[in-house]
């Protein structure tokens, strides 16, 4: 069986973890936890990143500081993890979706402005797959209108636009390091801001509503409850294995690139004659190798393939998200701004082929000459 994801593994991982656990501080903002936000920092660019329990955590404290009041408005595509939405659910937002572009799946910029009413207050843009989405024309209409840009960068770690690192544009930035992320701490994640203003109460925000991390740092001599706030700090245990990852950045970021650039290359006969389209990627874009995909010709035909390849070859793809606006909590929570002329139709297209930073090139040829030997496109 080719799984459709495995957990990347580097060697150092086991070494780190008993590192932490000697250095004797396993919850978080321990020895690794700083490590990592260190080296992050300097690599990509930003100002303040703070290590979360996952990437969810990471949006909650986005929106809890964007200060929004229960009615306000949040625009992002529909076609998006259920997290991206419920940040914002759960402050009292309502959320307004707009159509993506067929080529990247990414939010249409162009249909922004025109979701934009007297209470709209975030612009969400998603990087899907790890592809920029047009950020000059996302950050412009903000400007414009006053609005926070809040980037759902979970797929989009160590990806780039127009040489700047996705998270790092917007007002802030979310990442993910789940297990099936380029780089991983098993669940994790983190919010990077530029701005010096929101640090102390992303602090308090995420040491359950203490300044226990101004304490730590010697500025106060005891700490107490000043504000609202969860339980957002990692284990270091986790930031030790995901420190583990963060130094091999290029040698899992190759790899990866490496299997996008076969799967296009040997799949690239299949779209000359029609029978499925390949990704996207804009000139402004410099993707991470997170995702491969395919588009088929219909969800009937998604399916039957998807079927062939587990059952006569092993192979596990999977297709992604169910557009959010047609769920059961986006109808309670939201509304669709314009026509949904590609969420839907694009989304039941796509199929995910298996993509991680162990995969080998024996197993890469089975599965891309597995796609050339189906008969039912």
């Amino acid at each position: 069986m080719i799984h459709f994801n495995r957990a990347p593994f580097v060697g150092t991982e086991l070494d780190y973890i008993r590192q932490a656990i000697e250095y004797g501080k396993l919850c978080g903002d321990g020895l690794f936890t700083k490590k990592c936000s260190e080296l992050m920092k300097e690599r990509l660019g930003t100002r303040h990143i703070l290590l979360t329990t996952s990437c969810t955590h990471a949006l909650e404290m986005a929106a809890f500081l964007c200060d929004l009041q229960p009615g306000d408005e949040v625009i992002m595509p529909s076609y998006t993890f259920v997290s991206t939405a419920d940040a914002f659910v759960l402050q009292g937002a309502k959320i307004v979706f707009v159509d993506v572009h067929p080529e990247t799946m990414n939010i249409d910029e162009t249909k922004i402005e025109a979701a934009i009413t007297d209470r709209t207050r975030v612009i969400v843009p998603v990087h899907y797959a790890g592809v920029a989405c047009e950020m000059d024309t996302i950050m412009d209409i903000a400007r414009r209108h006053h609005l926070k840009v809040v980037e759902d960068a979970a797929q989009g770690v160590n990806a780039w636009y127009k040489g700047r690192a996705l998270g790092t544009i917007g007002d802030f930035g979310c990442f993910s390091f789940h297990e099936t992320k380029n780089y991983t701490m098993g669940e994790g994640g983190a919010l990077l801001f530029q701005d010096d203003a929101y640090l102390e109460r992303a602090e308090i925000l995420r040491e359950k509503g203490t300044n226990r991390s101004k304490f730590f740092r010697g500025q106060i001599d005891k700490y107490t409850w000043v504000n609202y706030g969860s339980s957002y700090l990692p284990s270091d245990i986790n930031a030790a294995y995901l420190y583990a990852q963060l130094e091999a950045f290029d040698a899992i970021n190759e790899k990866r690139c490496w299997n996008y650039a076969y799967y296009q290359t040997h799949l690239e006969p299949l779209e000359k004659r029609g029978l499925i389209e390949q990704p996207y990627i804009p000139e402004y874009a410099t993707h991470n190798g997170h995702m491969y995909y395919v588009k088929t010709k219909d969800l009937e035909t998604r399916t039957r393939l998807i079927q062939w390849l587990l059952k006569e070859r092993q192979i596990q793809c999977v297709f992604h998200y169910i557009p959010l606006h047609s769920s059961p909590a986006g109808l309670r929570y939201g509304r669709f701004s314009g026509e949904d002329v590609y969420t839907t139709k694009e989304s039941e297209r796509l199929l995910r082929l298996p993509m991680y930073y162990g995969l080998t090139e024996e197993q890469l040829k089975y599965i891309t000459d597995s796609f050339l030997a189906y008969t039912g496109y």
